[in-house]
């Protein structure tokens, strides 16, 4: 009896965990050693601030207003990779999409508005050629908040330029030295990718006002010559070819790192040269004849300033940029000797005195009416309304940008609005001059 009692006490004892099955130890390690389980509001919670959390990132991440780009992800690039490799960097990640925009851009300020040629820029804060070499990232460049783009210089024939290394940073005067000798993809290959990017528009939207296919914008084409090509006809061929897609031709002749191309500025052959891009423009099956501006150098004497000056006023050509790149190298200069020694065009602030002093001289041989574009060692709001006074249209950067990253136009512009004021930009464009 007592022997079928402990029988029927172990079975009842075990037969609940058997229905169940598993062991009393199971059952231990269940309570003692696995955690409680969340519960479904809790991790609601937390999967939402993590959500939240992604999305402002990102949000901040793609504002180009961000002080991330400024002095973190610029800085490293400039630590991790050379001049060049940094460049391109920039322009492959832009046709990838990956680029962070000015979300201020839309919101035009009647007082920074800019009227030049007869259309009207929302802002004065343009891209000098140089940095889209080829018009790959034309679009990317304009939602960063330039009102200008220039692509270029572009030649008639495919050229690599001249051999690397060809571009050096001069950090400590936030200045660069370039060689690169107009390496371009040439005519045919820009002409392919603006037409698509003219029709990609088109498929849904229509007929665009401008070129740069956004309200308040233009977009520039630089044209160059070849390092062995002919000094006219190189850039007749760029007007006949280019001439439909752009709202602004420049041509540029002041580029140091083709041989002889700055005796292109020698009277005569400037005058003949103007000649025959001006009838080129104009016989352009486009309605719109887009207008010509010639880009100069700043190492130029006041009597080949004075010559400039009267060819352009009798040549047909719209306007001048000041200035391209200067073979000089300024005393002020504090990077290293061997940085400073490499051959090339100069850009940066070092550059600002002597392109501002150019200005001012073409500005007093030239007149009041003439369209001038101001370009080199802009970095700040000051700087850009230096140029203005002293009678630049609207103003231009490069080296600046580099050295800054993408926030650059809109800082540029808040900076403008603050040193102007009550007053417009056009209230004090020629100021110095009146």
């Amino acid at each position: 009896m007592i022997a079928r009692l402990g029988s029927l006490s172990a079975t009842a004892i075990h037969r609940p965990f058997a229905r169940q099955n598993f062991s009393p130890f199971q059952l231990s390690r269940r309570t003692f050693f696995t955690k409680k389980k969340a519960a479904p509001v809790r991790n609601f919670a937390i999967n939402t601030i993590l959500i939240v959390g992604l999305a402002a990132g990102a949000y901040y991440a793609t504002d180009s207003r961000s002080a991330i780009h400024r002095y973190f992800i610029v800085p490293l690039l400039r630590w991790t990779t050379d001049a060049e490799t940094a460049h391109r960097f920039a322009i492959e990640a832009m046709k990838a999409g990956v680029y962070p925009v000015d979300r201020s851009d839309k919101q035009t300020d009647p007082a920074l508005e800019v009227e030049v040629f007869g259309k009207k820029l929302s802002s004065p804060i343009g891209l000098a050629a140089g940095f889209d070499k080829n018009g790959e990232a034309i679009d990317p460049l304009f939602n960063m908040g330039f009102s200008y783009v220039e692509v270029g210089s572009i030649t008639p024939k495919p050229q690599d330029g001249n051999p690397k290394p060809r571009f050096f940073r001069l950090n400590r005067d936030q200045a660069a030295i370039n060689r690169y000798g107009f390496n371009s993809d040439g005519h045919l290959k820009v002409l392919i990718r603006l037409r698509q990017r003219l029709h990609s528009y088109l498929s849904n939207n229509s007929i665009p006002q401008n070129h740069a296919l956004q309200e308040g914008k233009l977009l520039g084409v630089n044209l160059g010559k070849n390092k062995t090509g002919d000094e006219v006809n190189d850039y007749v061929e760029g007007i006949k070819t280019l001439g439909n897609y752009a709202d602004i031709l420049v041509v540029n002749i002041s580029s140091p790192n083709t041989p002889g191309l700055r005796n292109m500025q020698n009277e005569a052959k400037l005058a003949g040269l103007l000649k025959a891009v001006v009838t080129a423009r104009d016989t352009l099956s486009t309605p719109y004849k887009p207008p010509i501006c010639v880009k100069i150098a700043p190492d130029l004497t006041e009597t080949e300033i004075i010559g400039i000056a009267e060819v352009v006023k009798n040549s047909g050509i719209e306007g001048v940029i000041i200035s391209n790149t200067t073979i000089s190298r300024p005393s002020t200069l504090k990077s290293s000797a061997a940085v400073v020694g490499e051959i090339g065009g100069l850009s940066g602030p070092p550059v600002k005195p002597l392109a501002l002093a150019t200005l001012r001289s073409l500005r007093k041989h030239i007149g009041p009416d003439f369209t001038l574009i101001g370009c080199g060692g802009i970095s700040t709001g000051k700087d850009a309304i230096e140029y203005a006074k002293a009678g630049a249209t609207f103003i231009q950067v490069l080296t600046g940008f580099a050295y800054d990253g993408p926030g650059m136009p809109s800082r540029l512009k808040e900076e403008i609005k603050k040193e102007l004021g009550d007053r417009t930009w056009m209230d004090i464009v020629n100021a110095d001059y009146k």
